[in-house]
C-alpha cells in the first residue's frame, strides 16, 4: 500500500480529493525535493504538477504519481477534479495561507474546499509512524552527526569560541555526507549554557566551564537531533550533581519509553526525577518531540500531550536543567518506539566528558 492509499484509508469517506502544496508534504508523498509544485490525489490516482525546472527530475524519479508539467495551475487542477468526478477537495489547513485559500475558491468555484484540519491531521498521523526507509535515513543522519561529535572533542579547548565550535560541527557534518544541517547549530559555553536555545557568539571557552552542543544532520530529507554537554577542565561538585540528575532522568525515561503510553506520561517520568531533586522549576521545556522530514513534528512528549505515542514514532528524549547566571545541562538522544520498549538511535557515550 503506497502513501496515498494509506492517506485515503484514514480520511473520512466524504473526502473526494486532496491538494498538497507544502514542500515537506509534497516530498513525503512523491519522494522528490522541490521548492514549488502541487500534488492532487484521488482515491485511485495521484498527480504531481511541477514547472519546467523540475519536470525532467520528476519524470525520472517519482513513482505512484503521474507527472504533469505546470502551465496554469488552477485550470489544470480543475480539469483533474472534473475528470475524476470530484465534488470536494481537502487542503492542508496548517500550511495553506489565506491568500492561497482565496485563490483556490476563486478558481474552483464549483468545488467544495474542505479547509478544516482533516487533511493536515491525517498527514501528521501518517508521518508520525516511520517506515523502514525513513528509519534507515534517520540512522544515517545520526551517524553523520555522531562523527562530527567525535571530531569536535579534539577541537574544543580554552579560547575557542562558541561560533567556531558551531561552524566546525557544521563543516564536518557537510563533509561527511549531510544534505544539510537539521537546524542552526547550538554551541554554548559557561553561563550561556543556561539558555536552552541560545545563539552561538564570540564568547571564548574557559577552563571549568560546560559546553553545550545541540545539532543534527539531514540525509535524504530526514533529520537527526542530539545534544551533549561536556566540560573543559574540572567540574565543580554542583556541576557534577546537576549533570548526574539530568542523566538519570534521561536514562530512566528511555528505559521506560514504549508505544502506547501518552506523551504526558513519558514527559512526567523524567520531569518527576528532576523535581524530586528540587530542580523542577529549572526544567522549562517539554521532554521531547518527533523527528523526521522536519526537526519538530508529531508526536510530542510534553506535559500537555495526552495522545498515545504510536509504534514506529521517532521521539527525542532531552531533559535539562538550566540555572540562570550559572550553567545549564541538557542530554538528548532520540528513540524509535516499539510496543515493548524502544531502540535508542543515539550511540555515542553520555558519561560526563571532561577535556
Amino acid at each position: 500500500m503506497n502513501r496515498f492509499e494509506k492517506l485515503f484509508e484514514i480520511l473520512p469517506k466524504r473526502v473526494n480529493s486532496v491538494l498538497i502544496t507544502s514542500d515537506v508534504n509534497r516530498r513525503y508523498f512523491t519522494g522528490m525535493k522541490s521548492s514549488a509544485g502541487a500534488v492532487i490525489a484521488f482515491r485511485n490516482k495521484a498527480y504531481l504538477i511541477v514547472d519546467f525546472r523540475y519536470i525532467e527530475k520528476a519524470r525520472e524519479s517519482v513513482t505512484d504519481t503521474e507527472v504533469i508539467e505546470m502551465k496554469k495551475l488552477y485550470p489544470q487542477i480543475l480539469n483533474l477534479l472534473e475528470e475524476n468526478s470530484a465534488k470536494n477537495m481537502a487542503v492542508e489547513s496548517q500550511t495553506v495561507t489565506v491568500s492561497q485559500l482565496n485563490n483556490m475558491r476563486r478558481h474552483l468555484k464549483n468545488i467544495q474546499i474542505i479547509d478544516t484540519d482533516v487533511l493536515s491531521n491525517a498527514i501528521n498521523s501518517l508521518r508520525s509512524v516511520k517506515d523502514g526507509y525513513e528509519i534507515s535515513c534517520i540512522k544515517k543522519a545520526q551517524e553523520i552527526a555522531e562523527s562530527a561529535f567525535e571530531h569536535i572533542l579534539g577541537f574544543i579547548k580554552p579560547d575557542v569560541t562558541e561560533r567556531q565550535i558551531a561552524m566546525e560541527l557544521d563543516r564536518v557534518m557537510l563533509e561527511n555526507g549531510a544534505e544539510g544541517i537539521s537546524f542552526d547549530t547550538i554551541a554554548l559555553a559557561g553561563e550561556n549554557t543556561s539558555m536552552p536555545h541560545g545563539v552561538p557568539s564570540d564568547k571564548k571557552v574557559k577552563n571549568g566551564e560546560f559546553v553545550l552542543m545541540d545539532f543534527g544532520a539531514v540525509y535524504n530529507g530526514y533529520h537527526s537531533d542530539m545534544t551533549r554537554t561536556i566540560c573543559v577542565g574540572t567540574l565543580t561538585d554542583e556541576m557534577k550533581k546537576v549533570y548526574d540528575i539530568v542523566l538519570d532522568a534521561q536514562n530512566t525515561a528511555i528505559n521506560s519509553a514504549r508505544a502506547g503510553m501518552t506523551g504526558q506520561e513519558l514527559d512526567n517520568i523524567a520531569r518527576s526525577i528532576i523535581a524530586d531533586f528540587g530542580y523542577g522549576k529549572f526544567f522549562g521545556h517539554s521532554l521531547g518531540h518527533g523527528v523526521g522530514l522536519e526537526i519538530h513534528e508529531n508526536p510530542n512528549a510534553s506535559p500537555s500531550n495526552k495522545k498515545i505515542l504510536p509504534a514506529g514514532a521517532v521521539v527525542t528524549v532531552e531533559p535539562g536543567i538550566y540555572i540562570a547566571g550559572k550553567f545549564g545541562v541538557r542530554i538528548e538522544d532520540f528513540v524509535i518506539l516499539h510496543e515493548n520498549g524502544c531502540e535508542n538511535l543515539t550511540k555515542c557515550a553520555k558519561n560526563i566528558i571532561s577535556l
